[in-house]
């Protein structure tokens, strides 16, 4: 079942300028995904490029001078203002970015207890900080108490206490060494083979490529390409076959970016598509280095 459509999603922003105009400027444009129950789907693309925007849409905590298009339907009903309001903390759970979306002054047990606008159990809490490697102290400590691991599973505990259908995790993984991000993404595909439907945002192909179910290309505001996970009879999840395969369709994804960079009527927009930051493959990066003035 799909859990989560998007369907020609536009986001955009009205600024001012010179005093009195007004003008309106698309971050994200005609944007295609879809999510279903039991589903990781993880988006990567360069920062910049409107990953956290899509987050942002979809919870309904766009900015007020944002506005949007498009539709976006939440198991087949299209997700209004109103339904993300009433879903928002029960249904629809976010795993924001920054770890200081933790209250400073409130220990992270009554926290995690009072998401999703009820209160649950200590027995419910201990047990959901025992699943993610929390020490029942843990509950009595204060968000600087934590190391930066620690706090991020305290923000996924939040997240799945309350059982929600869709989870967005925004860039999970930042700041975190490889074994910790690895065992972070493993976090949420245990969520996701439990029936819930994960929309994982991250710049961090790495640590995404063995876990995911289709990894959507974002550059530029709008996807670029969905490539769907591939299994391999008697092989692993995570074998060698399959990395090589999703690598060298990334590659070719990446190549042909290039291509449509040199069409942008927009030359500053073109030297940014050359060079797209994390996201570049490694055979070209030395064609992207030895054009100095597109990395700039």
């Amino acid at each position: 079942m799909t859990v989560l459509e998007i369907r020609n999603l536009s986001v955009f922003f009205s600024r001012y300028y010179n005093w009195f105009r007004k003008r309106t400027e698309a971050c994200l444009n005609g944007l295609e995904l879809s999510v279903g129950a039991g589903q990781l789907v993880a988006v990567i693309g360069s920062s910049g490029s409107g990953k956290s925007l899509l987050a942002h849409a979809v919870m309904g905590i766009l900015p007020r001078n944002a506005g949007w298009s498009g539709q976006m339907l939440y198991k087949g009903e299209l997700l209004t203002p109103q339904l993300q309001q009433r879903l928002r903390g029960r249904e629809l759970a976010l795993v924001p970015q920054s770890v200081s979306y933790l209250n400073p002054l409130m220990q992270v047990g009554k926290q995690v207890r009072m998401s999703g606008g009820g209160v649950r159990s200590r027995t419910e809490l201990r047990s959901m900080f025992r699943r993610y490697g929390l020490e029942s102290q843990v509950e009595r400590m204060y968000p600087f108490q934590l190391s930066g691991g620690m706090m991020r599973r305290v923000l996924v505990s939040t997240a799945t206490l309350g059982g929600a259908e869709l989870i967005i995790a925004d860039e999970p993984t930042s700041g975190l060494h490889a074994e910790l991000a690895q065992e972070t993404v493993m976090r949420f595909r245990e969520l996701a083979d439990e029936g819930s439907a994960v929309l994982l945002i991250t710049h961090d192909l790495e640590s995404v490529l063995p876990y995911a179910d289709a990894i959507a290309v974002l550059y530029g505001g709008t996807s670029i390409e969905v490539l769907l996970r591939i299994i391999f009879p008697g092989t692993a999840p995570c074998s060698d076959i399959r990395i090589a395969v999703h690598c060298g369709r990334l590659c070719r994804v990446m190549s042909s970016l290039r291509r449509k960079a040199s069409l942008l009527s927009d030359r500053q927009e073109a030297r940014r598509a050359v060079h797209i930051g994390n996201i570049v493959s490694p055979q070209a990066r030395p064609a992207a280095q030895g054009k100095s003035r597109c990395a700039e």
